[in-house]
């Protein structure tokens, strides 16, 4: 398969005290690592393209790696996602390469997380953007964890590129009330409840 070939990489970190209520003493943290990397796909369909899920699997555990500690350790992420932008020339396939190594890279990262990552990808042009999807590590039925964080890179991806990201987060949203399977009461048998 081919050499993930990285053009350019960013972190972005939001610390939230408030959404309009009483501000926090301790802010909920939201962090995305994002990766541009060559399409080795683009311009041409190509049937076998699943190989290359195992070459980018070193790139989602340095991302995710990355993240847990811009959030303060393992310890602190109770939330996490994925997703890609392909760049023009490729297809939605491409982006669906990441499930894999973005996936199982934050679960190994994280050590014990039962959950599956929630997903997204689109094909879009430089600057488009994107709304990564977030849930508790340990159980998706968490309703106060449900949550997005909206990443992108100004002039990414191009066109035979790919943008792939991984987002954790530290906590429920900051003001979170509407009820639901709380994060205290996981069972954590399935990683649903």
């Amino acid at each position: 398969m081919s050499d993930v070939v990285i053009r350019k990489q960013g972190l972005s970190v939001e610390e939230i005290f408030h959404e309009g209520g009483p501000p926090q003493s301790s802010p909920l943290v939201r962090a995305a690592a994002m990766t541009v990397i060559a399409n080795p796909f683009a311009g041409a369909y190509e049937p076998d393209i699943e190989g290359f899920m195992d070459d980018l699997k070193p790139l989602g555990i340095s991302m995710a790696s990355r993240l847990a500690e811009a959030l303060g350790g393992v310890d602190k992420v109770q939330g996490y996602g994925k997703g890609a932008i392909v760049g023009g020339a490729g297809e939605i396939e491409h982006g669906a390469l990441w499930h894999v190594p973005g996936g199982y890279a934050m679960r190994e990262v994280l050590g014990n997380a039962m959950a599956i990552v929630p997903s997204t990808k689109k094909v879009g042009a430089p600057g488009a953007r994107l709304d990564v999807p977030i849930t508790h590590i340990n159980a998706s039925y968490v309703r106060s964890h449900f949550d997005a964080m909206e990443i992108g890179l100004n002039d990414s991806p191009r066109a035979r590129e790919l943008l792939l990201v991984l987002v954790m987060s530290s906590g429920p949203r900051i003001h979170a009330r509407v009820g639901g399977l709380q994060a205290d009461a996981i069972v954590g048998k399935d990683g649903l409840r």
